[in-house]
């Protein structure tokens, strides 16, 4: 089944990500916050981030590259990499 594909605002999607986070990896939603750094404040390790990568899959419609989180330190970065990277901001 297709899933529609909508228009995700920027605070939708860190919205998405904050609930991936907390459901996934048990972080405090208190702790989720645009400017959180992975490693150092959320304990995001490498595993954990490809983990991060194969669940935003869905959202994309494809695979991700890793070699497109290489630059990504904290929640924002994966806002923006993520946004960039949706079906309907590549058509854009």
């Amino acid at each position: 089944m297709n899933t529609p594909r909508i228009a995700m605002t920027k605070d939708a999607l860190f919205n998405h990500i904050a609930e991936l986070l907390t459901g996934s990896f048990e972080i405090d939603p208190a702790l989720i916050v645009p400017a959180a750094r992975l490693r150092e404040e959320l304990d995001i390790d490498s595993i954990d981030a490809v983990d991060l990568i194969v669940q935003l899959k869905p959202l994309l419609g494809r695979n991700l590259q890793p070699d497109a989180f290489k630059a990504v330190r904290t929640v924002q970065d994966v806002v923006d990499v993520v946004h960039r990277l949706l079906p309907d901001q590549a058509a854009a």
